[in-house]
């Protein structure tokens, strides 16, 4: 499905992913509230991979509007919007307590590490990909 709104969305969401585990894995040796750390950060992983996922669909859509006037417009509205979310789920988590509000930030700029990341992700899921072997074209001794 994620494919089908964006080419490199499903890469984007596995690098938010593997940023999350990363700062998990270094991070939680190093409070006291490791719960607390882990559900603000997830919490944020999730909120950029929702922020991934409504950025391809409004380009997607975006794309489709002919009129020029029309589209900037549409996309400032849902980038606002995206934004709205995000400091309302800051908001809900800060109430309720249920995370760290630094591991949640750190969280978020997840979407800008993975970003950053894409181009050189990128190339190497694109050598992985090649290096595997695709049964229906090749026999099956020649892929071991």
């Amino acid at each position: 499905m994620l494919k089908r709104l964006n080419d490199i969305l499903p890469e984007l969401i596995l690098e938010i992913f593997l940023y999350g585990l990363l700062v998990q894995l270094t991070g939680v040796w190093f409070v006291e509230e490791k719960l607390l750390y882990s559900t603000g950060l997830w919490i944020g992983i999730g909120t950029a991979m929702g922020m991934a996922i409504h950025m391809a669909v409004v380009i997607m859509d975006t794309v489709d509007l002919v009129i020029e006037r029309k589209a900037k417009m549409r996309t400032t509205i849902f980038s606002v919007l995206r934004y709205i979310v995000v400091v309302a789920v800051f908001a809900v988590v800060i109430y309720f307590g249920l995370g760290n509000v630094i591991t949640m930030f750190i969280g978020v700029m997840g979407l800008k590490a993975a970003a950053y990341f894409q181009p050189f992700m990128h190339r190497i899921i694109k050598k992985i990909k090649e290096r595997g072997c695709d049964v229906s074209t090749e026999l099956v001794d020649d892929c071991k």
